[in-house]
């Protein structure tokens, strides 16, 4: 483990890090360490470039599990915390909500530094960049960590001592919110963010350069005019083309194929008959993009779910897994009638959206394999053999006066940003997911960007079911379900270990391990508030931890999801790091 030297503690406020000590000895991340982490590490979102949320730590097993106990804990920045954090060489870097990035000794919990923006105060934000104060991620490489700001900005720190050695803005503050941190592949720093509908042409893409903050490349999620894609917008002009994020997880990255895959999010406003796109799929909305990583050109892109009214977004994690394919017609939605049973592709999988739907594709090509449904969903109708997604036009409105009527799932998400899991013991994905349909309605005749998304809605339980969450394990290979979890609140982000166990908890602050093989509780115990961030795991000096933090996640969803449950009361209490090990 590291050896620390204390400094004199920095109390000005400046923006910069208030040191209370530094790092000694740094070795600088490079990008054979990302590709190639010691499994005692975690460090990038997701753990690898593939995202699986998954390490290679064995030493919690499921039959010593029930013997975890509180090694350390800290607490937290207020506001929405929905963060993972980085471990690397026995030091753990924390993103806070607000933009307060601290560095811990990860085996006691001591603080060695702490990083505080300075923001515009009486910054007049909307509603999409109000959003901007969560913090998913932060990335690391050589002797850095990288941050996407609530002011818009991307910042590097010195990993050694929290000073803040250059910052680049992407955009206006008031429009742009930077809730998914970066990755950081071959000295680029990438990222996505949403953008409100009051920002003309939709959101993008960007990459900087590691060194100097200089932006390499921008790619655009709504096509411009003249390029591919542009006729999918109809007659609108470029500045009616609204929306269209990549907010929700950070990207997946082949280095092989030098692609970053990276989701979408929904147009604006969500109804197409106050859009003005009636029977057109408004691309790239709900897709994959798999970008160059070298220009920012897309190479291809997969449309999860056209002509969306219902902000069923999908810009959750895509998590790469060479696997042989034999999908079974009894446990798929649609597959591909190509596929030969048996042979091994390089895939892209999991649950991208708020639909609930698996999705497999050769990450080669943006080729179609199989697709699955996991919770209840009709919103789409069908799905052809090559992948092209039919939507159902009942739950499409005829007019601004026309009911939707029954829709799942609901808005909040059937699987929203709370990340699944892959465990390459089992070659299955775990999957957090929500029993939730809705009733929405048009809320405006005319619309305006003020009015986001045009629609209002009240949320139920699907019918049928007793409990809102759920977790799912799915074969990789053949898609079936090789079990179901649930619990009566919802789901939150789950993690994958060499132990074969997978951690995740619920809305309700229940924190448990669960059996990768069977499903079965192993282990629970209960925290302060919801388990709202991202569990990872790490060893420091040959002992095995698990990080959890626990507090509050975004509101609307988090407290979505409570409403649906009033038996169950959740104190409003701060926000938490809890870390757990073997005694």
């Amino acid at each position: 483990m590291r050896k620390l030297f204390a400094v004199l503690a920095v109390t000005l406020w400046l923006g910069t890090a208030l040191s209370q000590a530094t790092i000694e000895n740094f070795q600088p991340v490079s990008q054979e360490t990302l590709e190639n982490p010691a499994p005692g590490d975690w460090l990038m979102a997701r753990n690898n470039y593939a995202s699986w949320g998954h390490s290679a730590l064995d030493q919690i097993t499921p039959e010593n599990v029930d013997q975890l106990t509180l090694a350390w804990a800290s607490g937290m920045e207020p506001g929405p915390n929905e963060a993972e954090p980085l471990v690397y060489d026995g030091i753990m870097y924390l993103p806070n909500p607000n933009d307060v990035i601290q560095a811990f000794d990860a085996a006691t919990g001591d603080l060695i530094w702490e990083y505080r923006r300075d923001l515009p105060e009486d910054l007049d934000r909307t509603t999409i960049a109000g959003l901007g104060n969560i913090t998913r991620n932060i990335a690391i490489y050589e002797d850095k960590i990288f941050h996407a700001t609530y002011d818009a900005h991307i910042i590097a720190l010195d990993a050694q001592t929290g000073q803040l050695e250059w910052e680049t803005p992407v955009g206006d503050p008031r429009v742009i919110a930077q809730t998914t941190g970066p990755i950081i592949l071959d000295g680029k720093v990438v990222n996505g963010r949403a953008c409100d509908p009051a920002l003309p042409g939709g959101c993008f893409i960007t990459a900087h350069d590691v060194e100097s903050g200089e932006e390499l490349w921008r790619t655009h999620t709504i096509p411009r005019p003249g390029e591919p894609g542009s006729e999918t917008w109809g007659d609108l002009p470029l500045e009616s083309r609204l929306h269209v994020g990549a907010w929700g997880q950070a990207g997946a990255f082949d280095p092989e194929l030098n692609l970053i895959y990276w989701g979408t999010s929904v147009p604006a406003p969500s109804p197409e008959i106050l859009r003005g796109t009636e029977g057109e799929d408004v691309l790239y909305s709900n897709s994959t993009l798999a970008i160059n990583a070298d220009t920012g050109e897309i190479e291809w892109y997969f449309q999860h779910l056209p002509r969306d009214n219902w902000d069923m977004d999908h810009p959750f994690e895509r998590i790469l897994v060479d696997s042989a394919i034999a999908p079974s017609e009894d446990d798929v939605l649609s597959m591909n009638p190509d596929v030969e049973p048996g042979t091994e592709y390089k895939v892209m999988t999991g649950i991208p959206g708020k639909t609930g739907v698996v999705w497999t594709l050769d990450r080669e090509t943006g080729e179609f394999l199989w697709a699955k449904e996991t919770v209840r969903q009709n919103v789409i109708e069908s799905v052809s053999g090559s992948g092209e997604v039919t939507v159902n036009e009942d739950v499409i409105p005829d007019s601004i006066d026309d009911p939707y009527g029954l829709v799942c799932p609901t808005m909040l998400g059937g699987k929203n940003w709370m990340p699944g899991a892959y465990n390459p013991n089992t070659n299955a994905i775990y999957m957090p997911l929500q029993n939730m349909c809705m009733e929405p309605e048009i809320s405006v005749a005319e619309w305006t960007p003020a009015d986001l998304y045009g629609l209002s809605f009240n949320t139920m339980i699907a019918p049928g079911e007793e409990n809102v969450g759920t977790v799912q394990a799915v074969s990789v290979e053949t898609g079936e379900t090789l079990w179901t979890f649930e619990t009566r609140t919802g789901t939150m982000p789950l993690l994958s270990t060499g132990g074969n166990l997978i951690f995740g908890g619920d809305s309700a602050r229940n924190f448990r391990a669960l059996n990768a093989e069977t499903g079965e509780v192993e282990w629970e115990t209960r925290l302060s508030g919801s388990v709202s961030g991202d569990p990872i795991s790490y060893s420091v000096d040959g002992e095995q931890y698990i990080a959890i933090p626990a507090g509050s996640g975004n509101a609307a969803v988090v407290g979505g999801y409570l409403a649906l449950t009033p038996e169950v009361s959740v104190p409003n209490t701060g926000n938490t790091l809890y870390v757990f090990k073997l005694p």
